[in-house]
């Protein structure tokens, strides 16, 4: 069909949903701007190959990038790359189901408390006003609550009246640090409510507490809304750069992601969303400024600087969250641009501040965040690990969601594969990324410096294995990890590439060359930690003994690395729990020293001296 104006019409299979665009758009811009989904870790500037949709009428060209990330049968069914495919006539795009509940970590290791949060109730039976007795409604109130000094909002003050006559002056007064929320008819002591949030970059997981008691009552997770914009904080700070409308929307889908994910703990937990007065919320610096709908520009150049380190007490509505109409919320602070409230919040679940040990803290991600030692001295840095840990840039990488290979095991001449879901593989995530690279090392067939073997020394090694050692047409090495469409159908095989080593390399060297440094500023050596915490979503998830065998962390017995979990989330709860606990993550702002990496003139030759795996 040829073009025929100045705009064209896109029509997204299987919504339905029908869009007029200006001609020459990208499917993918076209999608972003109408709330439509499409998979993408790159922010769609054709570097990831993940944004896959299929022209079901009209016609699109294949650009060069799509036939390196399709076969001919797949460009022919009409396959494109959504970021490379141009709007230049009517389209009919069927857009695949993005995956939005990746397998997460939504709790972790973390301490007791002792239970004293800033969200209190006081059931009062206050004295009815006479004439011998003409105190105000709030005199009453602040006479009853005198061990407090209250501030009160306008917002309560028109209720008050009404609230006190209709229960004949028994009410329970809702009180969040020195702030009169509200005013209840009755007593509603029992019903004590708050919100743990870890915004994550890729995951954003909810917690419904029952501060009455301590306890969780309903934990959910999914997939951060913004991820179209790009799978790390690098993209999303540039999209905000390039687009002056990119702030606004990377706001909406954070207040989305929040507000579905209160909306479900709720309703799993059988609360009523007004009954929530409080929240906490633990995210990177880019995630939590975003939330927020402050100009994350200045953190994605140097030299690297926060709008602000510790943030006010605000209404949980600046986060977009539908709850009770002053319900409050608390955010964590950072330490610096890449060392965000989330890793304050690891920190303060973690302990490490208040423990004799040497411990070693690693929250392993795009943007990997480090802290090492103990209550003597604690330092932290972050290291630019890259995308390779999400499965970004990994040729059949994907999210850790059904059908991901998640669990590599070599025994003798037999491959193992873990997947989730137990369905058949369709692609490989993190946890399997860095398997597959330290069992192939482990068989030998990789060697130290990421290479594969020739195929001689292969056969001769592993003969069972060394047939799933081949070429690709374009002649990159390959070790397939499943045969899709038979043994010897390379194009349509799942695997393990030379080029996808290469990136694990990098990544595991930053992180390597991070702990080091750290360790370097304590004057100590890998055998002196006692013990490493694996954090975070991807951390909960990794193997110890490929950790140690690829080089992530440092070799020590398996005993001492502790996949911690949700350390971020289990922060958060602590906040919401224990007002000396909030202090505490505050306080560690100054007992953490920050050792920057990018100004080191030994950084790079450190980082080279990473890149092989160890003998």
């Amino acid at each position: 069909m040829e073009e025929r104006s100045s705009r064209v019409e896109l029509r997204f299979e299987p919504s339905g949903v029908a869009v007029r665009v200006p001609a020459g758009v990208s499917v993918f811009d076209a999608a972003s701007w109408n709330g439509i989904a499409i998979d993408s870790t790159c922010g769609g500037h054709g570097t990831c190959s993940k944004c896959r949709v299929r022209v079901i009428d009209g016609h699109v060209p294949a650009s060069s990038l799509d036939e390196r990330a399709y076969g001919e049968e797949e460009l022919a069914a009409g396959w494109r790359l959504a970021c490379r495919a141009e709007a230049r006539c009517d389209l009919v795009v069927d857009v695949p189901p993005l995956v939005t509940r990746p397998k997460a970590a939504t709790v972790g290791a973390g301490r007791q408390v002792i239970l004293r949060p800033a969200l209190q109730k006081r059931f009062v039976e206050l004295d009815e006003p006479t004439l011998a007795d003409q105190r105000s409604d709030l005199e009453r109130i602040h006479d009853a609550l005198d061990d407090l000094e209250l501030r009160v909002s306008v917002d309560v003050l028109r209720r008050l009246p009404r609230v006190l006559r209709e229960s004949r002056f028994a009410v329970t007064c809702v009180v969040v640090d020195d702030l009169l929320v509200d005013v209840e008819p009755g007593d509603t002591t029992g019903r004590l409510h708050a919100i743990a949030f870890d915004l994550g970059t890729t995951t954003v997981v909810a917690t419904l507490l029952d501060l009455a008691t301590g306890t969780p009552v309903a934990v959910r997770s999914m997939l951060n809304r913004q991820q179209p914009f790009g799978a790390d904080v690098i993209s999303r700070i540039s999209a905000t750069m390039l687009d002056p409308g990119a702030l606004g929307r990377l706001r909406t889908a954070a207040a989305e992601t929040l507000q579905e994910l209160a909306t479900e703990v709720c309703e799993q937990g059988g609360v009523d969303p007004a009954q929530v007065h409080e929240v906490a919320l633990a995210g990177n610096a880019t995630m939590t400024q975003l939330a927020l709908g402050i100009d994350p520009e200045p953190l994605g150049v140097a030299p690297f600087a926060l709008a602000a380190r510790t943030y006010p007490g605000l209404d949980a509505s600046e986060l977009g969250l539908s709850l009770h109409p002053r319900a409050r919320a608390t955010v964590f602070p950072a330490m610096g641009a890449y060392v965000g409230g989330d890793i304050v919040a690891g920190l303060l679940a973690s302990g490490m501040s208040r423990d004799r040990r040497l411990r070693l803290f690693i929250d392993v991600g795009t943007n990997c965040e480090l802290a090492l030692g103990s209550a003597e001295r604690l330092v932290c840095t972050a290291a630019p690990a890259g995308p390779a840990f999400e499965a970004a840039q990994i040729r059949c990488g994907m999210r850790a969601a059904e059908g991901a290979v998640e669990v590599v095991r070599v025994a003798g001449d037999e491959l193992e594969l873990g997947v989730i879901g137990d369905v058949e593989p369709v692609g490989i995530c993190g946890s399997g990324l860095v398997d597959a690279a330290a069992e192939l090392h482990r068989a030998g067939l990789l060697d130290s410096s990421g290479r594969f073997v020739p195929d001689e020394q292969a056969a001769r090694i592993a003969p069972a294995l060394a047939r799933r050692l081949v070429a690709r047409g374009d002649g990159e090495r390959i070790f397939v990890l499943h045969w899709r469409g038979g043994e010897g159908d390379v194009e349509r095989s799942l695997y393990l590439s030379q080029r996808d080593v290469r990136e694990l390399q990098f990544a595991k060297a930053a992180i390597a060359t991070g702990w080091r440094i750290l360790l370097d500023e304590l004057g100590a050596g890998e055998g002196d930690v006692q013990q490493v915490l694996l954090a975070g979503s991807f951390g909960s998830y990794l193997s110890p003994a490929s950790s140690v065998t690829i080089g992530l962390v440092p070799r020590l017995p398996l005993a001492r690395i502790v996949p911690a979990g949700n350390l971020a989330g289990e922060g958060a709860k602590m906040a919401l729990l224990s007002l000396q606990e909030r202090h505490a993550a505050t306080a560690l702002l100054d007992e953490v020293e920050y050792v920057e990496l990018s100004d080191r003139a030994d950084f790079n030759d450190r980082f080279v001296g990473e890149l092989a795996f160890p003998d």
